[in-house]
């Protein structure tokens, strides 16, 4: 008797599994908006579910040295790799949240990211900092390096994604969402919400103070523009800015704005990542928009979830995209 209860609860399991999947199956698709599209992805390809059950995923990075993705769960205080091999494991915990600190936040890391040495530089809510783990990514632990704490003696409200440019400097930024009340919330000693440069000398300056929740941040392949998402719900835009050849911002402008589509669709600009030919892979609304890098919306990879960032792997063969409490990936040309 108990033999065929478990067979039946397994059964069960299994359905309910099945039925998940052909659920999500059913509401994800590639959309193309311009021929352009066809060039970097097969309509024909699937956007796979490698891995599920976390509160928020986030901050993908490919790790070419271990051959392996990892990506953050920021409520939970964990980062996770992903392999083809292990499927999910989980790679390092506390993430994020490690200190005993009444000003501190409630969640781990957000946005990764490698430097020149192929160490791991993390955006960490709890702490409030942007730091460097200490040990090698083959053996992760919580030891870290805080690399930036604070702008004009006040601490950072919780820095949520990073890009590190080739010459070391680390521009990140930095929104209220790590705090429990955010911007109403009694430690949060910034007026502002932050762009910041943090050169390698760790000198940190501010690029701008006006965007109501800077979120991703990427650096387009030669370096002379820097995009950042705005993941306000009333100004659903991502900014450009330029800059000259002594990393000077000249001029900045929208790149696009996708506000209007916020009410009926699932997202916010959030995390970003460019490709070798510069097209843009920017979370928002219905999924993961690629752009041209003359603003073209050239199509829509629509994870049916709200998708908070992506990631390239080393040949950009794969996007992986973390979608609310999934990691998924499709292939691409």
């Amino acid at each position: 008797m108990k033999t065929i209860q478990v067979l039946l609860l397994l059964f069960v399991l299994l359905s309910c599994r099945t039925n998940k999947n052909n659920e999500l199956n059913s509401i994800q698709k590639i959309e193309v908006f311009d021929p352009e599209m066809l060039t970097i992805v097969d309509t024909s390809s699937a956007i796979e579910v490698l891995a599920d059950g976390f509160s928020w995923s986030e901050g993908p990075l490919w790790l070419k040295s271990e051959n392996m993705l990892i990506f953050t769960d920021v409520p939970e205080n964990k980062i996770y790799s992903w392999d083809e091999k292990n499927g999910k494991k989980l790679y390092l915990y506390p993430s994020g949240f490690t200190i005993n600190d009444t000003r501190g936040g409630t969640e781990g890391a957000n946005g990764l990211a490698l430097n020149a040495n192929n160490e791991l530089i993390l955006c960490q809510h709890g702490n409030r900092v942007v730091a460097k783990m200490l040990t090698a990514l083959s053996s992760p632990k919580d030891s870290f390096q805080f690399l930036a704490q604070q702008f004009n003696g006040k601490k950072f409200n919780s820095p949520n994604d990073l890009h590190i440019a080739k010459n070391g400097d680390i521009y990140f930024t930095d929104p209220p969402y790590g705090l429990p009340g955010q911007d109403q919330d009694s430690i949060k000693e910034l007026g502002f919400n932050g762009v910041y440069k943090l050169t390698k000398e760790g000198v940190v300056s501010l690029i701008d103070s006006t965007l109501t929740r800077p979120n991703g941040i990427a650096l387009s392949p030669d370096e002379k523009i820097l995009y950042v998402a705005n993941s306000d719900p009333e100004k659903a835009i991502w900014m450009k800015y330029q800059f000259d050849q002594n990393k000077n911002i000249i001029s900045s402008a929208v790149f696009a704005d996708k506000t209007s589509m916020v009410a009926t669709q699932k997202g916010l600009p959030d995390g970003m990542k460019i490709s070798s030919k510069g097209y843009i892979f920017a979370t928002g609304p219905r999924g993961v928009l690629v752009f041209s890098p003359d603003g073209r919306h050239l199509g829509t990879f629509n994870t049916g979830y709200a998708t908070a960032n992506c990631a390239l792997d080393h040949d950009e063969s794969y996007l992986y995209m973390t979608a609310h409490n999934y990691l998924m990936r499709v292939k691409l040309r």
